[in-house]
């Protein structure tokens, strides 16, 4: 259930044009960004952005195969520049019933 959530939400946002998809064009993206979500098997160029990101106290989440949700092949991160819809796929993540093994959470700010 959680899952077909989650797939719904990231869909609105990528309609609405509230995703910035791809490590080259958030790398570049100097405007507000309230989550960010990466691949686990993402490697070394996306994991800096991450870290770059995290530094700014952006929230970031680890999702198992991203791109089965964002429906787009080989997506590893991506981000998300409306705050509403990144409270509720945040709210979604983090939820019990979505499964702990498949996300790991880090906030920098607390």
């Amino acid at each position: 259930m959680d899952k077909e959530k989650l797939t719904g939400y990231l869909n609105i946002a990528r309609k609405g044009n509230n995703l910035i998809i791809g490590s080259d064009r958030l790398r570049d993206y100097n405007k507000k960004i309230y989550l960010l979500l990466y691949d686990n098997s993402s490697k070394n160029n996306t994991l800096k952005i991450v870290k770059s990101f995290k530094s700014k106290e952006i929230e970031t989440i680890m999702i198992e195969n991203l791109e089965e949700y964002i429906k787009i092949k080989n997506c590893k991160i991506l981000g998300i520049k409306n705050k509403a819809l990144s409270d509720i796929i945040s709210g979604i993540l983090k939820g019990e019933n979505f499964g702990k093994s498949r996300i790991t959470k880090s906030k920098e700010n607390s």
